[in-house]
């Protein structure tokens, strides 16, 4: 039997214990650059490769899915951190848990809105909504496993 999981906005005060939320209204530090054409929005996020990594950026295409989605795996990558950023203006879902015993939470990211999960931080993979959806992923390269995937003993469904 499925539990459900109702989907609360993605905040940074919310997602604090998973990781920060990547947009312009959590930037340590604003500047104009470009002689004033542009506005930097700076340190949004502190990117972790740990001690024998090193960054890696790529980009990933997700298909979107339909609610109520049924979450049934969680991973988690522990030996670095690893953020994600829509291209565009899509909507999308972060599921996250302290562990794979714990009841998750689920966050609806809005148009602009980022996450880095901290080092070792439970979470589904990529749900996007509405339509396909281009991600930036910054997260770590280098040696040692650094996925590990678990089959949830209790499946949780995402409610619109």
């Amino acid at each position: 039997m499925s539990r459900i999981l109702t989907l609360q906005p993605l905040t940074a005060a919310a997602f604090a214990r998973f990781g920060e939320v990547i947009e312009p209204a959590q930037a340590r530090r604003t500047f104009p650059i470009n002689a004033g054409t542009a506005q930097r929005f700076h340190d949004l996020a502190r990117i972790d490769p740990g001690a024998d990594g090193r960054v890696a950026l790529g980009w990933v295409q997700a298909q979107p899915r339909a609610l109520p989605f049924a979450v049934r795996l969680l991973e988690r990558h522990p030996r670095g951190s690893q953020a994600f950023v829509p291209l565009g203006p899509a909507r999308w879902i972060v599921v996250v848990a302290d562990s794979p015993e714990a009841e998750p939470l689920a966050f609806l990211a809005e148009r602009g809105q980022g996450v880095n999960y901290a080092p070792g931080v439970w979470h589904h993979p990529l749900i996007a909504l509405d339509a396909p959806t281009d991600f930036l992923v910054i997260d770590r390269e280098g040696p040692g496993d650094n996925c590990d995937e678990v089959m949830l003993a209790q499946v949780w469904t995402v409610a619109p």
